[in-house]
């Protein structure tokens, strides 16, 4: 017998409902208090319950449901508070440590494993104190029974939180293992009362990392102690993103009831059925894409279903979702401007519970119900129809891609630098910033009310090039030596190239969650990509005509635009950056023939695309640099290439960058002072640097004398002809306020240092 489950699903609401309710009680909106956010949650929960078991799902989640992210509630249930905040209690501390207060700054945040999604990250030390609330997951189990669900409850595994916390004093936070096993001990005996018989997951990722090596001697210890808790407690080891086949082989030796696995993006996993077979173990089969938007083709699921079936021996199993839901937009309902065509190739969470329910009663021999029957049907329409379809499929940009002799520039960097510093005639320590300025209120309304036809294009227009001179002019009046447009035309900086590419479409309501209430609508690319017409050259152009000094094309690279998309299914990710690397490079084109003499290639998304597994990165790195030259490569000697990477850690990529080979890079170094380009300095790098000199990220105003000493510490590692001096990001968060002061500083502080 084969069932179905979820691994996890949506809380933020099918319209943001959450959203707008924790923004309504932070901002202390009239009418969003306490009652009323708990009055929210209560009713999505229900709702997301009924869409689970109303399409057939038989094991559903409990816990599943944060206001803000897992991670912290299982801080907060495990009690080990940071002591900032030993001031704050209840929801007030729970807020502060996620969002921080007028006396603590918030935890740290990063991403959960290689998604787009973000949760906060335990802070520990050797001194930490665990104390058990389990109110939550108590009460969300009750709430599903009285809704007519007995769920299974969903937990952050212990070794994988351990695996991803900080220690604040070079302690090792698995010091803490023992104790919080026996926190999560205490936890099962307060869950085991709840029912005869209760499921309980255990989040483990960690082990679909090159982590597992490390830590898979763990799982036979803590997991023989959960296991024997109480018997009527089942427990699920859950794993998502990649192979798990280490610890598959330590599962097994536990009185663990069941095993998660995901045969989407692990593939490898197959390999473990054998093991698994001769185990008392119950495999959760993570067969529908959890991650990606595309209608799951169900007649290949279910013959690979049945051939887990024959390769299990005819063992009773589950088939799902291959990771939570919580990755990919709520529903379709919502979608009313999508070519219809398109629409049909789509499925969203919701739609993926039916996926995972027909997939199931096929693969048991089952007839499907009237709607069951007509899903399926549409589901067979829609294969045939992408694997057809002229929007995807373009014959012209895939001759072009086939027939491509040039992909890299042609002088090496030590001749091209001679060529751009005799051409752009720029001294020491230049001056620029990262491309954006302030994204103000007015602005925002101006390029909604175009969007909405409230204002005529004209008119448009003009406010846009209001904002370019006045950003032009304060640029010149500060004496910053490369000037920026300040990107007033752009939404995102994917989304904005993404509506100008043939071969992508966009969501009304395909938001997905980020972080808190934070959620993103990525575009979708469905089909093959080309550049019809020029996509920035009219606004950079018209900027460089407001100036005599150096204006800087702005272009997000193919890389960032692929790994911060729904990219289609249907073809290698490697080909599908090479045919944004096209676009990108006739942009480059257009742009230096327009007299456009800097152009930055941002690709601020590069790390994050990088493999979990270490036997996957060199095929990454290699279609991530070809991709990258290939769209620089039509560039002139004299044509400076520019790209910034926003993020701090380059240890174990400073080879890659190197490979891109790009003229000057502009990193993040504000918080890490000069230990960053000490890395730089470590392999030789030849090309020129802007490090970053002061955060963006922060509303404060760096002093002169602040910033001068910062660029004391940046000419210890580096010489002073290899650097260029910028924020360490972009100003498009930051108020005018804010910023006008801040670069003021900056050029007085680079004159200063220049005269040392």
């Amino acid at each position: 017998m084969i069932k179905s489950y979820v691994t996890g699903f949506p809380r933020i609401g099918e319209q943001r409902e959450l959203k707008r309710a924790l923004e309504g009680f932070w901002s202390k909106k009239e009418g969003f208090d306490n009652d009323r956010l708990q009055t929210t949650a209560k009713t999505l929960r229900a709702r997301h319950w009924a869409y689970q078991k109303d399409a057939g799902i038989e094991l559903i989640s409990s816990n599943d449901f944060s206001f803000y992210d897992l991670m912290l509630d299982t801080i907060f249930a495990l009690g080990v508070i940071p002591t900032r905040f030993a001031k704050f209690s209840g929801q007030e501390l729970y807020f502060a440590m996620a969002r921080g207060a007028d006396t603590a700054v918030a935890m740290e945040m990063t991403k959960w494993f290689n998604t787009n999604y973000h949760y906060i990250v335990p802070e520990l030390n050797k001194d930490s104190k665990f104390t058990l609330n389990a109110d939550k997951i108590i009460a969300e189990y009750k709430e599903a029974k009285e809704n007519g669900v007995k769920t299974k409850i969903n937990l952050i595994g212990p070794i994988t939180f351990l695996a991803l916390s900080k220690t604040t004093d070079d302690s090792c936070a698995f010091c803490h293992l023992d104790t919080v096993v026996t926190k999560y001990s205490e936890l099962l005996e307060q869950i085991s009362k709840l029912d005869d018989e209760v499921i309980v997951q255990f989040d483990e990722p960690i082990f679909v990392t090159d982590k597992d090596e490390k830590l898979a001697p763990k799982i036979v210890p803590v997991y023989e102690k959960l296991t024997s808790v109480a018997n009527n407690v089942k427990i699920v080891f859950m794993t998502y993103f990649e192979h798990a086949l280490k610890a598959v082989n330590e599962v097994v030796k536990t009185k663990i009831y069941g095993l998660g696995l995901d045969f989407v993006y692990g593939e490898r996993n197959i390999e473990a059925l054998e093991t698994i077979k001769n185990s008392n173990v119950v495999l959760f089969a993570g067969v529908v894409n959890g991650r990606n938007i595309w209608k799951t083709n169900i007649d290949e699921r279910v013959k690979f279903v049945k051939e887990i079936e024959t390769k299990l021996g005819g063992k009773d199993f589950y088939v799902g979702s291959s990771c939570s839901l919580l990755h990919v937009p709520f529903t379709l309902k919502y979608e009313e401007k999508l070519n219809p065509e398109i629409k049909s190739w789509l499925s969203f969470a919701v739609e993926k519970l039916s996926e995972i329910s027909i997939i199931t009663a096929l693969a048991n021999g089952k007839e499907l119900c009237e709607v069951g029957a007509k899903i399926y049907a549409e589901n067979k329409a829609s294969a045939n129809s992408r694997a057809n379809s002229s929007l995807i499929h373009d014959k012209a940009v895939q001759e072009r891609v086939s027939k491509l002799t040039k992909f890299e520039r042609e002088m090496s960097f030590e001749e091209r630098i001679k060529v751009q510093h005799k051409a752009l005639n720029y001294g020491i320590l230049p001056t620029t910033t990262i491309g954006s300025f302030p994204q103000t209120v007015e602005l925002r309304v101006l390029r909604q009310n175009f969007k909405k036809g409230e204002i005529n294009e004209a008119t448009y227009n003009d406010g846009i090039k209001k904002y370019i001179d006045e950003c032009v002019k304060f640029q010149e009046d500060c004496g910053l030596d490369v000037l920026v447009h300040g990107e007033p035309e752009r939404n995102d900086m994917v989304e904005y190239f993404g509506e100008q590419i043939k071969g992508y479409a966009f969501s009304q309501n395909g938001w997905v969650q980020s972080y808190g209430s934070r959620c993103v609508k990525p575009p979708l690319l469905f089909g093959d990509v080309s550049r019809p017409n020029p996509m920035t050259v009219e606004w950079i152009s018209y900027a460089q005509s407001k100036t005599s000094k150096i204006m800087k094309g702005m272009l997000t690279g193919p890389v960032t635009i692929l790994n911060w998309s729904f990219v289609r299914d249907d073809k290698p990710r490697a080909q599908i950056a090479k045919q944004l690397a096209l676009c990108i490079n006739d942009e480059i084109a257009d742009l230096q023939d327009a007299g456009i003499k800097i152009i930055q290639v941002d690709e601020a998304a590069f790390k994050e695309g990088y493999p979990l597994r270490a036997e996957n990165v060199g095929a990454y790195e290699k279609f991530s640099v070809d991709c990258f030259k290939l769209s620089v490569s039509s560039a002139r000697p004299e044509t400076q290439i520019h790209t910034h990477m926003c993020y701090s850690e380059f240890n174990d990529i400073i080879k890659t960058i190197e490979a891109m080979d790009a003229d000057v890079i502009s990193i993040e170094t504000a918080r890490s002072g000069n230990e960053l380009l000490k890395i730089f300095k470590a392999v030789g790098y030849k090309q020129e640097v802007g490090p970053g000199i002061y955060d963006i990220h922060s509303p404060r105003i760096p002093s002169v004398e602040e910033q001068v000493e910062q660029i004391k510490a940046l000419l210890e590692v580096l010489p002073k002809e290899q650097l260029w001096i910028n924020p360490d990001c972009g100003l498009k968060t930051r108020k005018w306020e804010e910023v006008e002061p801040s670069l003021k500083n900056m050029v007085e502080a680079v004159k200063i240092a220049r005269a040392l």
